[in-house]
């Protein structure tokens, strides 16, 4: 029989060891909870200021060796890719006007400014030289014709891409006929010879004074216009002459006088035909400044050729 009194006894809750195993454990899962955060990666950062030093490695200044790097950071934190505008310098550079900011900004000095700045210049540049051409064929006509220039048989003026030559009636036609005067065909042959190499649209103008016209072979200042006109430029389209393509005849009366109608040497004046090269509408010439207008289409605004400087 078993004499329950004598056994020791039992006391309630853990045995005293177990508070000593607990402590351990404890600072055992601390001490590796701060080997994990210090051995821990956060990749996701690592990847995005990597791949975005991949894409713009540079500096972001020019700086003296001795100076103190400036910003936020020794390393910067932020990096911004190339922007894809064209530039017509050789190199091209990081540019910042505050050495402080702690991004960079890659392009040229300037940016969008210097780009457009760069696309006027052209578009000038391109213009000035159309002009030049222009210029250079309306003295070779003065040229040409420097004995019917000096007798003022015949007017040379230029404006803008546009040669005038201006054929006086005085020596060319009879009072009110369209025929030419045998005197001057010379003259026009000559013309016709210098207008093969130069290049534009030609329009033939007929121009009247404004005293009506009674009876005769034409009905009105229309008409002799008109007629003057289209004498003119059969005479051009001889011999194997100018291509038809290039001309254009039109009869303009009294709409259009030279000077006044009130004296009879400003009627005189007015009586007359013009051969107007208009060689802004020539495709052969004008086809690079399309090209700059195509592919700068904001360009449209700044073809005036007064210098912004």
């Amino acid at each position: 029989m078993i004499d329950f009194e004598d056994e020791e006894e039992v006391k309630p809750g853990a045995p005293p060891w177990m508070a000593t195993f607990a402590d351990l454990m404890s600072l055992l899962m601390t001490f590796f909870v701060l080997l994990l955060s210090f051995s821990e990666m956060d990749v996701e950062k690592y990847k995005q200021i990597a791949g975005s030093m991949k894409m713009a490695f540079g500096v972001q200044d020019e700086i003296k060796l001795e100076d103190i790097p400036k910003g936020t950071s020794i390393i910067a934190q932020e990096f911004s890719p190339g922007k894809p505008q064209p530039t017509n310098l050789d190199t091209v550079r990081q540019v910042t006007t505050d050495p402080t900011r702690p991004s960079l900004e890659v392009g040229t000095p300037g940016g969008q400014g210097a780009t457009q700045k760069s696309t006027r210049e052209a578009l000038k540049a391109e213009l000035r030289e159309l002009l030049a051409r222009t210029q250079e064929d309306a003295r070779m006509l003065e040229q040409i014709l420097q004995n019917e220039v000096s007798n003022g048989k015949v007017d040379i003026e230029i404006e803008g891409r546009s040669i005038t030559v201006r054929i006086r009636e005085n020596g060319s036609f009879p009072s009110g006929s369209s025929v030419l005067d045998p005197a001057f065909l010379p003259t026009l042959a000559k013309l016709r010879e210098a207008l093969r190499d130069i290049p534009g649209k030609i329009s033939v103008e007929g121009h009247t004074d404004n005293v009506p016209i009674s009876g005769g072979q034409f009905s009105s200042n229309w008409d002799l216009s008109a007629s003057r006109a289209l004498s003119v430029m059969h005479e051009l389209m001889q011999e194997g002459g100018l291509d038809e393509e290039r001309l254009m005849v039109v009869g303009y009366a009294d709409t259009r006088p030279f000077t006044s109608n009130e004296s009879p040497e400003g009627r005189a004046l007015n009586r007359r035909v013009e051969l107007v090269i208009r060689q802004g509408e020539d495709r052969a010439a004008s086809e690079s400044l399309e090209g700059l207008l195509e592919d700068n289409p904001e360009a449209l605004d700044i073809l005036g050729l007064q210098d912004d400087s």
